[in-house]
């Protein structure tokens, strides 16, 4: 039961109850029974294993399934028997607090793993474009004051070619490099160098002093006065979509923290290690948005929508040997 409602009970004319507009933006129900009562109905569904019998079951009916099974495979999320229901209670509360946010990720994830991978990061900035116009990012702008991000002297992004290698390093370290615009515009145009280069040399992203990269720079955050361009500004300056356009030649070793777009980027990839005291992070529907620098597609295509998902409701950290676990990276260095 949710509410006085039974989900079985729910029909096209109450559907709208259960959205973002609605009382119920997100249902809980058992995994194994569970079936969609109508097509397309708009909260987010977590489907719940309490046993850890991983029940055969149709991961498109949901968006997190969480089992206490351990170390449960792909598209579940494991957690401690004894944590259960204080979890399940923190997810929903992560969706009643941003449900417009949490709604338009879980329906953002659903489309885009049908899409090529440049139209699903199209489809995300359209979505993060929404969002920044929204009241819950607003609130969240609201209680943050606006920090600059320190500059190191040099380039943003160093550039070091050995024969047919080039090393890109994200270089502020004074600023944990937080992917500024300027730190996003740098690294931009060295990808375009190295997807420009007749002699298709191979690329190495790595960052610069304790960490790969701690995100967005969070004064810059709803600076953005026209979204529409904004979104335009965003496709074209996609570090993601050149790093996967790099194929089989993009690797990256990430070390520290790797929290938002220092995750979105990186995700795209082929090939990614990590060090054993790096960590992992999504933390944007705290602020009322979804990833915007190709998270949806990105992390989306490594784990899977479901414990992507999962990373956003909770903004949990989550480390190199549960990332090695979960494909987000795929070794771990000495």
């Amino acid at each position: 039961m949710i509410g006085a409602h039974s989900l079985d009970d729910i029909d096209f004319l109450d559907a709208a109850r259960f959205s973002a507009m609605g009382d119920v933006p997100v249902v809980i129900g058992d995994a194994q029974s569970w079936q969609p009562p109508v097509p397309g109905l708009q909260a987010v569904c977590i489907g719940v294993d309490a046993a850890g019998a991983l029940p055969a079951l149709n991961p498109a009916h949901f968006d997190v399934l969480v089992t206490t099974a351990v170390d449960a495979p792909a598209p579940w999320v494991s957690i401690a028997p004894a944590q259960l229901e204080t979890h399940l209670h923190d997810l929903a509360a992560a969706v009643r607090d941003r449900p417009v946010a949490a709604t338009i990720l879980c329906r953002v994830l659903k489309t885009a793993q049908a899409l090529p991978f440049e139209a699903a990061l199209d489809m995300e900035s359209l979505a993060y474009s929404a969002l920044l116009g929204g009241e819950e990012f607003a609130r969240w702008r609201r209680a943050t004051p606006a920090q600059p991000v320190p500059q190191s002297d040099g380039p943003l992004v160093l550039v070091d070619r050995e024969a047919d290698h080039i090393t890109l390093t994200l270089n502020n370290p004074a600023g944990q490099n937080a992917m500024t615009a300027a730190m996003r515009d740098a690294l931009h145009e060295a990808l375009a160098a190295v997807l420009d280069d007749p002699t298709m040399p191979c690329v190495t992203l790595r960052g610069a002093g304790r960490c790969f990269s701690t995100g967005g720079a969070l004064g810059e955050f709803g600076s953005a006065t026209d979204l529409a361009q904004a979104h335009v500004v965003r496709t074209l300056r996609s570090c993601a979509a050149l790093l996967a356009r790099l194929g089989d030649r993009a690797s990256v070793q990430l070390h520290g923290a790797c929290v938002g777009s220092g995750l979105e980027v990186p995700a795209a990839a082929a090939h990614r290690s990590a060090t054993r005291e790096a960590w992992f992070q999504l933390p944007e529907l705290r602020m009322g948005l979804i990833p915007g620098a190709g998270g949806t597609v990105s992390v989306a295509r490594a784990i899977g929508r479901h414990r992507t998902t999962w990373l956003l409701l909770t903004g949990k950290r989550i480390s190199a040997r549960q990332s090695l676990g979960w494909g987000l990276i795929h070794k771990i260095m000495p």
